[in-house]
C-alpha cells in the first residue's frame, strides 16, 4: 500500500504524478468488493424508518439486460445513510406488469457498507423491446414499483425513439418541476449530461432551499450531498419511470476542473485533489444505475460507453473532465490564439479518442448520437472591437482536437451525427463544420443543447447577447436562456427537438410548456423549425 508521502515524493521528483503513479495511487486508494455472496449478510434486518427513501432506478440498457439500482439509507443525511457497517440482503423482482403479480425473473444481492450499501444488479436474458416493472424488499420494507424497458434487438429498425435530454440541477437555485412534464412524456430513456449534484457549500446562491454542510470533499460529504439530491420525489419519481444513461461533467467533482488538475490548482495539492476525485468518483458509482464496469478504481472510473436502440441510435456516451487537458489562457475567455488552436490539447485523452473512432466506424446506425457535456459549436461573444472570445472550458479550448473530431465524421461519412449537450445554463442549437468560422464549408452534424433543469433559477426567452451571437455567429440557429430540457423523437427519416421550457421554477405549481422545436432530416444536417 504506497502512503502519502510516497506520492508527494514522486510529485516532487518526477515534476508532476506522472500515468505509472496515478494509475498505482488509484489502485491504492481503495479496492471495493462487490459482495455478491456472503455468508455474513443479515437477512432480515430491522430498520429505523423506510430504509427506500431514495426510489429505485434503471439504466444502461441493452436488447437483452439492464440495471436495476437502489440505495439503502432511512436516514439519507447520514454519512452511512443510518445504516450499520454490515451487509445486508436485499431481494429484487422483475415482472411483465405493474402490478408485479407476472414475475419475470427475481434474486437476491447484497448492499455493502464498502459502497454505501448501494445495490446494483445487472439482470440478463430478459426479451428486447419490451417493457418491465421492478421492485426490490429488504427484511419487511418494499421499495416503490419502478418501470424499464429493453433496447430492440441489434438487427432491428425500430419505428420511434423517445427520449429526454437534461443536465444542470443545482438544488439550491430551482425546483425540479421539469420532471413533472417530463413523467407525462411517456419516455424510452432520459439522458443525463452532467451536474447531477453541485459540490458547492450551503447558501452559495440559493434561491429556493440550502445544501446540507460546507463544500463537500470527503465520501460521507459526496454520499450526503447526492442523498439530498435524489431525495426529491421529483427526481427518484422521474428514476422509477424509465430507464436512464447517465454521464457527469465538473460539479460532479469540482468545478471547471480537468483530468487531475483542481480548478484552484494553486491552492489544492494534486495529491489532495487525486483523493477528493476518488471520494466523488465512489459516491456517483453509488448514486446511479451503473454496471460493473463502471465500478471506480480510486481516482479512475471509465463512464464512456455505447448503448443501441437497435438500428435506429447509436449512444455513444463521452467523459469528457475526467482526460481533458488543463483549460487553455487560464481558463478565461479568449480569441481562438496559438493556447487554443494548440494540437496537443485534448478533451478525450488519447484512449477515448481512439475508443470514439473505433466505435463510430463500426456504428450499423441511422443516427450516431455523441451524448457529451460542453458545447462543440465555436460560438465567439463579441465584447470589445477586437475579434470575438470563446470559452475554453468548452470545445473551443480544444479547438484542433474539435476540428479534426468533425473532419473524421466527414471524411468517414458517419451515419447523421448528432450533439447533445449540457453545462451551459441555456439552449441552443447548432449547425456545425469542420472550423464553424467558415460559413462556405458544408455541414457535418447538428448540436442540441440542452438548457439547466434549475441552475441559475428563472431565466430569460431572450438573453441580453442573443442579437449579437446571431448575427455574429452563423452556425447558431437558436439561442434560449430559459429553463427545462429537450425531448427528443427519433425516426428513422427525421429527428425532432422539442424545446421544453418552465415558467417558473423559484416556487411550487410552475407551468411546463413546448418553447420551440426543430427537426433534422436523415442525410441532411441542415436545421429547420418543426
Amino acid at each position: 500500500m504506497f502512503k502519502r508521502s510516497d506520492i508527494e515524493r514522486a510529485h516532487q521528483y518526477e515534476g508532476g504524478i506522472s500515468r505509472r503513479w496515478f494509475m498505482a495511487y488509484a489502485g491504492a486508494l481503495s479496492s471495493l468488493p462487490l459482495l455478491e455472496r456472503s455468508s455474513w449478510a443479515v437477512t432480515s434486518p430491522s430498520f429505523s424508518s423506510d430504509p427506500f427513501t431514495l426510489g429505485v432506478a434503471s439504466g444502461d440498457p441493452d436488447h437483452h439486460s439492464l440495471v436495476l439500482w437502489t440505495r439503502l439509507a432511512p436516514e439519507p443525511l447520514d454519512p452511512h445513510g443510518g445504516m450499520k457497517a454490515e451487509p445486508v440482503q436485499v431481494t429484487w423482482e422483475i415482472a411483465s406488469d405493474e402490478t408485479m403479480k407476472s414475475i419475470v425473473v427475481s434474486g437476491k444481492s447484497i448492499a455493502t457498507p464498502q459502497l454505501g450499501h448501494s445495490v446494483h444488479v445487472e439482470v440478463e436474458g430478459l426479451k428486447p423491446d419490451r417493457w418491465y416493472w421492478y421492485r426490490f424488499r429488504a427484511g419487511d420494507a418494499t421499495s416503490p414499483i419502478g418501470r424499464t424497458r429493453t433496447f430492440p434487438a441489434p438487427d432491428a429498425m425500430p419505428d420511434k425513439l423517445k427520449f429526454a435530454v437534461t443536465s444542470c440541477q443545482n438544488y439550491e437555485q430551482g425546483l425540479y418541476t421539469a420532471y413533472e412534464q417530463m413523467a407525462n412524456d411517456d419516455l424510452d430513456l432520459v439522458c443525463h449530461l452532467g451536474d447531477y449534484i453541485y459540490e458547492y457549500e450551503a447558501g452559495r446562491n440559493g434561491k429556493v432551499r440550502t445544501h446540507h454542510g460546507k463544500e463537500i470533499q470527503s465520501l460521507g460529504d459526496y454520499r450526503i450531498r447526492h442523498a439530498q439530491y435524489r431525495s426529491d420525489p421529483l427526481l427518484h419519481g422521474m428514476h422509477a419511470k424509465c430507464p436512464w444513461i447517465v454521464t457527469w461533467d465538473d460539479h460532479e467533482l469540482d468545478n471547471n476542473c480537468a483530468g487531475d488538475i483542481s480548478e484552484e490548482k494553486d491552492k489544492v495539492h494534486p495529491v489532495d485533489f487525486l483523493i477528493r476525485r476518488a471520494n466523488a468518483y465512489q459516491a456517483y458509482y453509488e448514486a446511479m444505475p451503473l454496471r460493473r464496469s463502471c465500478l471506480p478504481r480510486g481516482s479512475d472510473m471509465t463512464l464512456y460507453r455505447t448503448a443501441s436502440f437497435g438500428q435506429l441510435a447509436e449512444f455513444l456516451v463521452l467523459d469528457t473532465r475526467q482526460y481533458r487537458s488543463d483549460q487553455p489562457n487560464n481558463d478565461r475567455a479568449s480569441p481562438l490564439n496559438v493556447s487554443a488552436l494548440d494540437k496537443t490539447q485534448s478533451m478525450l485523452g488519447r484512449q477515448q479518442k481512439n475508443w470514439l473512432s473505433s466505435k463510430l466506424i463500426q456504428s450499423q446506425a441511422n443516427w450516431n448520437i455523441l451524448a457529451q457535456q460542453v458545447m462543440m459549436g465555436m460560438v465567439g461573444f463579441v465584447r470589445t472591437e477586437n475579434e470575438p472570445v470563446y470559452s475554453m472550458d468548452q470545445w473551443p479550448g480544444y479547438a484542433a482536437e474539435r476540428m479534426e473530431l468533425m473532419q473524421f465524421l466527414s471524411e468517414r461519412s458517419i451515419s447523421n451525427p448528432i450533439v447533445l449537450t449540457g453545462d451551459i445554463h441555456s439552449s441552443w442549437v447548432n449547425e456545425l463544420r469542420i472550423d464553424d468560422r467558415q460559413f462556405e464549408q458544408k455541414l457535418v452534424a447538428t448540436e442540441f443543447v440542452a438548457t439547466s433543469l434549475s441552475s441559475g433559477g428563472n431565466g430569460l426567452e431572450k438573453p441580453k447577447s442573443l442579437e449579437s451571437v446571431l448575427s455574429n455567429n452563423p452556425c447558431v440557429k437558436y439561442h434560449n436562456g430559459e429553463r427545462g430540457y429537450i425531448r427528443c423523437t427519433v425516426t428513422p427519416k427525421t429527428w425532432k427537438s422539442d424545446y421544453m421550457v418552465v415558467d417558473d421554477v423559484l416556487q411550487p405549481g410552475g407551468k411546463t410548456f413546448e418553447r420551440s422545436s426543430f427537426v433534422v432530416e436523415s442525410g441532411n444536417p441542415t436545421v429547420h423549425p418543426a
